[in-house]
C-alpha cells in the first residue's frame, strides 16, 4: 500500500519545481538557505496575475482545491500573486481586480514552508508544475463568480 505524501515532502517538491523554474536553481535555493526571498522570473513556465489580498483571498476560496494554482501573499503589502500558464494574460486581460504581468516580470519568492518579509504561500506549489487555469480564476474573479457544477442550482 503506498505511503500517505508527507507535507515535508510536498514543500520539498514544490521547492525544487520552483527553483527549476529559475535560470539559476542554485542562487534560488542559496537565497532560501539564508532565508531570504528568492527572486524568481516569470515564464517561460507561468505568469503572475496580480491582485490585492482583499480580492484574491475571496475569489481563491471559490475555487475548489484540486483547480486552485499556486498562490503567492504578502500580507504586509497585501498582494497575492497567481501562477497561471503562459498563454493566460489574453484570458485575464479583462478581468477587474486583477493584472497579469509579462514573461520576465520579476516575483520574489520564499521556500514553500517559510515566511519571509511578510510573504508566504497561501497555496503551495505540488512540484507537479499544475498551475490555475485561467478560466477558472476569471469566473472566481468575475460578478458571477464561479460555482462547482455540484453546486449550481
Amino acid at each position: 500500500m503506498p505511503q500517505p505524501t508527507r507535507p515535508a515532502a510536498l514543500h520539498e517538491a514544490g521547492d525544487a519545481w520552483l527553483a527549476d523554474c529559475s535560470p539559476h536553481p542554485d542562487l534560488t535555493r542559496a537565497a532560501w538557505e539564508a532565508q531570504d526571498l528568492a527572486p524568481i522570473a516569470s515564464g517561460p513556465r507561468w505568469l503572475v496575475a496580480e491582485s490585492t489580498l482583499t480580492d484574491g483571498m475571496p475569489a481563491a476560496t471559490r475555487i475548489r482545491d484540486e483547480q486552485r494554482g499556486p498562490i503567492l501573499a504578502d500580507g504586509i503589502i497585501g498582494r497575492a500573486w497567481w501562477l497561471v500558464p503562459t498563454q493566460a494574460a489574453e484570458d485575464l486581460a479583462d478581468v477587474p481586480h486583477l493584472t497579469v504581468h509579462a514573461a520576465g516580470w520579476v516575483l520574489a519568492c520564499p521556500p514553500m514552508d517559510t515566511v519571509v518579509d511578510g510573504r508566504f504561500w497561501l497555496w503551495r506549489p505540488d512540484g507537479s508544475g499544475y498551475l490555475t487555469d485561467p478560466a477558472v480564476l476569471a469566473a472566481a474573479f468575475g460578478p458571477g463568480w464561479y460555482r462547482c457544477p455540484a453546486e449550481a442550482s
